[in-house]
């Protein structure tokens, strides 16, 4: 799993960091820079997935496919994983999203493999 972040990071300059957080909130795997600390990321990833995964339900929406957060330096996205885990991408401020997310898709059909 961590080739395949790294991969997805070398691909798309974009992407500063990634990570796979399963649903409880435990790192799979990380491509986080020295300084991040992973198990807040991986806490607040897997917070996050619950409460769109419940605004969803509760609207009607479906299952949750992705959780986009922009922030003044840059993006949080997320992308569910199957039932069990989340992609998380910290992107640049000026990422271009629609590379970012195709890249996403196919390096989670990657992991689904693994995870499921």
């Amino acid at each position: 799993m961590v080739e395949m972040l790294c991969n997805l990071q070398k691909s798309t300059p974009d992407i500063e960091a990634s990570a796979v957080v399963s649903g409880d909130g435990l790192i799979l795997a990380s491509g986080l820079p020295p300084g991040m600390e992973e198990d807040r990321i991986s806490a607040m990833s897997a917070a996050l997935l619950g409460l769109g995964e419940q605004i969803a339900s509760e609207l009607g929406r479906g299952h949750l496919e992705q959780i986009y957060v922009r922030g003044a330096q840059g993006f949080v996205l997320l992308t569910s994983v199957g039932e069990k885990a989340v992609l998380t991408v910290l992107a640049k401020r000026e990422a271009k999203l629609g590379v970012v997310f195709h890249d996403m898709r196919r390096t989670v059909e990657q992991l689904s493999s693994i995870i499921e």
